[in-house]
């Protein structure tokens, strides 16, 4: 058997063809799902990069494992403590060393492990190819390097590969010669319109149309694709262009991977392909461009195709699920054991969905996000609600709640008018966490420990250089809203 994993990042779900997105940005990935199942509600639980991998690898929310954020205390893993034994519980538990124990040769490509410090994600592999730009990379960076191990082991039986692509990830950075093949291609449903791009620019906060740049309107000459603002709806159109570039260009060298597989005749039933993300990205949502800040439904709705031997074909798997099931199937599928015996999964297995088309799905999945904001919601029905302990510099409500199958671009907070749907997703975020806790071995929620830190990471120390921003200006307004919001913060 050979398993092959695209683990491609800041990938929306609703910019890919195969989850109804209508510009032509996902033709090879399209075809993959065609072949395996789709899953339609599949969510990132702990958002962004970091935490996100966190819970992908060891199958734990990141309330137990401790990572929530991308610095500080709640930046690595937790330590096991007394009853580790010559090697620890998440090492010999984790998503890749399943591949290990059934006998695979395992290979990965990516840099997230040294961009991160995060080395525990390199645990299980054989091989680790590291082009070393630390996610500054692009695709043609990756690309030649899985092609050629293909031609020299790919007819090699009993390998699984890891190939990540950064290309969707800020900064966009599709190559200049890649052009823009969405340059006359209209955007699919229009949803910023003048009235709301003019709300965007007077928005209060980083990342938003006037600071592309997190906190200012800085631009890296290597990235000309990344502007610094958007000031026009032309400029708007072409940021969301230069992101679907990022995905179309990603899929353009999955394509050349496939094709080679094909060319050697190894792309066949008993090859399976897993296609995620670890997050997906605000692109004017919430007003925010370019990141992946929120707990909300564009950062943290995923896709998840996987295409297995003996599995279901173009089969949509309706309902919630989140990223820590994906270890709990994998052991299923492979019939891997357990290390140890005090290891717990906080996800819950799918494989009967791949081969039976059985619905294995959850009521609601939670979300966090701790890394630019300090957010938890809950996703459940039709709805995200969102409540926010720290809104990083941002203006938001302590209470949001979206309809995101009427309203998926977030425009209509409907907290007022449905106090009753804030309380049911409020008593789902805090039970989730009361069993969370009891499950935990530390007594604190990691979250807690973020804002006992100073708060999010990417915005701490941050406060009077964008106030002192702001002075002068159209936004202005915003000084003494963010002065009493965040009164004891610099």
């Amino acid at each position: 058997m050979r398993v092959l994993m695209f683990d491609i990042d800041t990938l929306r779900s609703d910019h890919l063809g195969c989850y109804g997105y209508g510009r032509d940005t996902s033709p090879t990935i399209d075809a993959i799902a065609a072949e395996g199942v789709r899953f339609a509600d599949y969510y990132c639980p702990n958002a962004p990069c970091l935490p996100s991998r966190a819970s992908l690898i060891t199958g734990q929310y990141g309330i137990r494992t401790g990572v929530v954020g991308h610095g500080g205390t709640a930046a690595d893993l937790r330590l096991q403590g007394e009853s580790r034994h010559f090697t620890d519980d998440y090492s010999e538990n984790g998503l890749f060393m399943q591949f290990r124990r059934a006998g695979m040769h395992t290979v990965s490509f990516s840099t997230f492990a040294e961009r991160h410090s995060s080395w525990w994600f390199n645990s299980g592999f054989n091989e680790m190819y590291n082009v070393g730009k630390r996610g500054g990379e692009s695709a043609e960076d990756v690309t030649p390097h899985v092609l050629d191990w293909i031609e020299r082991n790919g007819e090699k039986d009993n390998w699984f590969m890891h190939v990540h692509f950064w290309d969707p990830h800020t900064p966009y950075r599709a190559p200049a010669s890649f052009g823009n093949p969405f340059e006359d291609v209209p955007l699919c449903d229009n949803w910023i319109t003048e009235e709301i791009f003019a709300e965007h620019l007077m928005h209060i906060g980083p990342h938003g149309a006037n600071e592309i740049n997190m906190w200012n309107d800085d631009q890296n000459a290597q990235f000309p694709r990344h502007p610094g603002k958007i000031s026009t709806m032309a400029e708007m159109k072409e940021f969301i262009d230069n992101y679907d570039c990022g995905v179309r260009y990603t899929d353009d060298n999955i394509k050349m991977i496939v094709d080679l597989l094909k060319e050697k005749g190894l792309y066949g039933e008993d090859l399976a392909i897993i296609i995620t993300s670890d997050h997906g990205e605000n692109i004017g949502e919430l007003g925010l461009y370019g990141e992946h800040g929120t707990a909300d439904e564009p950062t943290c709705h995923i896709p998840m195709i996987i295409k297995w031997p003996g599995g279901k074909k173009g089969f949509v798997a309706e309902g919630f699920h989140d990223n820590v099931d994906l270890l709990p199937t994998i052991k299923e599928l492979l019939g891997t054991p357990l290390f140890g015996t005090d290891y717990i999964y906080d996800g819950t297995s799918y494989a009967k969905t791949i081969l039976e088309g059985a619905d294995c799905s959850k009521d609601s999945v939670v979300l966090t996000q701790c890394c630019h904001v300090c957010q938890r919601s809950a996703r459940f029905g039709d709805y995200v609600y969102i409540r926010t302990v720290h809104g990083g510099y941002h203006l938001f409500e302590k209470e949001m709640l979206f309809n995101v199958k009427e309203d998926p671009h977030q425009l209509h907070n409907l907290a007022a008018e449905h106090p009753e749907l804030c309380a049911k997703g409020a008593k789902i975020i805090i039970d989730w966490v009361d069993e969370m806790m009891k499950r935990s071995n530390y007594p604190i929620d990691p979250m807690w420990t973020v804002m006992k830190e100073g708060g999010p990471e990417h915005c701490r120390g941050q406060l009077e250089a964008y106030i002192k921003r702001l002075s002068g200006t159209k936004r202005e307004y915003g000084i003494p809203l963010l002065r009493a919001m965040y009164p004891n913060e610099k």
